[in-house]
């Protein structure tokens, strides 16, 4: 794989450095993953304008990082399943659903299982969902318009993923212990 320079906002290109400010406030910290996509002042400016709208009203966090989550391993993405099993765990949720979804398996909490399972179907089936899929997800107690709510989170997710496969930046500290392989 090619070999991307993990920038930070003072080296990153004129196009860059703006969404790179505003990650780094979102996180605390500029995630690798952030200094890496930052070779490309398109695809970061991109991702900030998907990951404000995720993060917006809507879902709870705690919802948003079981479909990070479950995106991560459903595109085999390592630096991105570390990065959300942290925040997911930072968001209250359990060790015990990080790990089942880490491990390819449903998360036992009823809302949890239908996200996961909502946001592993989207993007194994490519958005063709069955009605039946669609009607599990409304079942669990979501809205048909939470449906498309997913389908954003699923977008901003493939940026990440997709990017941190080729780029493959390095994990940083905290999340080294959440290191993960397929």
């Amino acid at each position: 794989m090619p070999n991307y320079p993990l920038y930070t906002i003072a080296s990153a290109p004129e196009g860059s450095k703006s969404a790179l400010e505003q990650l780094q406030r979102a996180f605390g910290v500029l995630p690798n993953i952030a200094a890496a996509i930052a070779n490309s002042p398109k695809l970061i400016n991109s991702l900030v304008a998907v990951f404000q709208q995720v993060h917006s009203r809507g879902l709870t966090e705690p919802e948003n990082q079981i479909v990070l989550l479950t995106d991560a391993v459903a595109n085999s993405c390592p630096y991105a399943v570390a990065f959300h099993t942290a925040l997911a765990l930072q968001a209250g949720i359990s060790s015990k659903e990080t790990d089942a979804i880490r491990e390819g398996r449903t998360p036992s909490d009823q809302r949890f299982a239908a996200l996961s399972t909502l946001a592993r179907t989207l993007i194994e089936k490519r958005g063709h969902l069955s009605e039946q899929e669609f009607d599990s997800f409304i079942a669990a107690g979501f809205t048909k318009e939470q449906v498309l709510e997913v389908i954003a989170i699923v977008a901003a997710s493939t940026i990440t993923n997709y990017a941190g496969t080729i780029a493959n930046p390095p994990l940083e500290d905290s999340f080294k212990q959440y290191a993960w392989r397929e």
